[in-house]
C-alpha cells in the first residue's frame, strides 16, 4: 500500500489530541471542528476530557486531553500532514520536545495499517507507554479493534491506581459544543 495514495473507501483511525497553552479546552474543540469540518473526515466518537500531568519535560502547565475516532478517505501520510496543518493554523510551535503546546494531534492508529517510515510509523510507537493517550483511546476506540483488551486494561490500571497523574476533567457532548452531530 502506498501510504500518499488515497483510498477508495473509507477507513477509521484514531488520533490523540493534547494541548497546555492558553483556552485548552477551546483549542482541543476548535481542532475537532477544524478536522470534522473537511469533507474526507468524518469525527466518530469523541472522548472524555482528560487533565494530566507533562511527562518528558515537567516543568509546564497540566495538559488536557483527549481522543478521536474519524472515518476518513484520505492515507495515513495524507491524514498526518491535515493533523500537521491543523497544528500549525492553531498556533503549535515546535521549540522544546515534549514541552509546551497550544495543541497537539498524534495519529495512534489507522485502520490494520503497519508502517515506520521518516514521517510516520504505525501504530504510534509509544502510545502503550503513555496513559494519558491510553485512557481517552479507551474511550472511543471500537469494540471489535484488536488492540481493545490491551488499550482498555492499560487505561482501567492508570486511573484506578491513580499514580500516573491522569484524572476525568470533563465530558464533551460534541453534539451541543460544535452543532455537529456525529453519526
Amino acid at each position: 500500500m502506498d501510504a500518499l495514495s488515497p483510498f477508495n473507501s473509507p477507513a477509521d483511525a484514531y488520533v490523540a489530541l493534547g494541548s497546555n497553552v492558553g483556552d485548552r479546552q477551546q483549542l482541543l474543540l476548535q481542532a475537532i471542528q477544524q478536522l470534522s469540518g473537511r469533507p474526507d473526515i468524518e469525527v466518530l466518537r469523541v472522548s472524555g476530557v482528560y487533565e494530566t500531568d507533562p511527562v518528558g519535560y515537567t516543568d509546564q502547565p497540566p495538559f488536557l486531553n483527549m481522543a478521536i475516532a474519524v472515518r476518513t478517505t484520505l492515507s495515513p501520510l495524507a491524514l498526518l500532514h491535515v493533523l500537521l496543518d491543523t497544528e500549525q493554523q492553531l498556533g503549535r510551535v515546535r521549540d522544546i520536545r515534549w514541552g509546551p503546546r497550544t495543541i497537539d494531534l498524534d495519529l495512534l492508529l489507522y485502520a490494520d495499517v503497519v508502517m515506520d517510515g521518516e514521517e510516520l510509523t504505525l501504530p504510534h510507537p509509544r502510545m502503550m507507554e503513555r496513559s494519558f493517550v491510553l485512557v481517552p483511546l479507551g474511550d472511543v476506540i471500537e469494540q471489535s479493534h484488536p488492540l481493545k483488551e490491551q488499550v482498555a486494561a492499560a487505561a482501567a490500571s492508570a486511573l484506578q491506581d491513580g499514580k500516573e497523574g491522569i484524572m476525568l476533567w470533563k465530558i464533551i457532548n460534541w453534539h451541543s459544543e460544535s452543532g455537529h452531530f456525529v453519526s
